[in-house]
């Protein structure tokens, strides 16, 4: 990524509880639907430049480096809030997806995964044949 990093806000810098990694995860939620979509890494710079640019970015820890979201793909997410949970170690985004959220061509990465446990006995059973 090539296009200079702003600061992250002090303010909200002191508020983040990350990892031994420095990385917060942020869980990642469709503005229309309310579905969540995905969950991701970010650090300080990701998070500067979301914040900055209302384009989802994340750190890509097999690739060490940021990433925003659809930049090869056109599967981008358009920022529209950011939120921080009580304990300042997880962070919400509520975005504007283009396309399918999950590398795997799925609407949302949950979707990929499958349900472990459903109200619904038939659900859970059609994701583990699915598998």
């Amino acid at each position: 990524m090539s296009e200079s990093i702003p600061p992250l806000s002090p303010d909200i810098a002191a508020r983040l509880t990350r990892n031994a990694q420095g990385l917060v995860p942020a869980i990642v939620q469709d503005a229309t639907s309310g579905r969540v979509l995905m969950m991701a890494w970010m650090n300080d710079d990701s998070l500067a430049l979301t914040l900055d640019t209302r384009q989802a970015t994340y750190w890509s820890r097999s690739r060490s480096e940021l990433w925003r979201k659809g930049a090869t793909s056109g599967h981008t997410q358009r920022v529209r809030e950011v939120s921080i949970d009580c304990d300042g170690d997880t962070l919400l985004l509520v975005v504007d997806q283009t396309g399918p959220a999950c590398h795997t061509g799925a609407e949302s990465c949950f979707d990929a995964g499958g349900v472990l446990l459903a109200d619904d006995p038939d659900e859970a059973r059609s994701s583990e044949d699915d598998a």
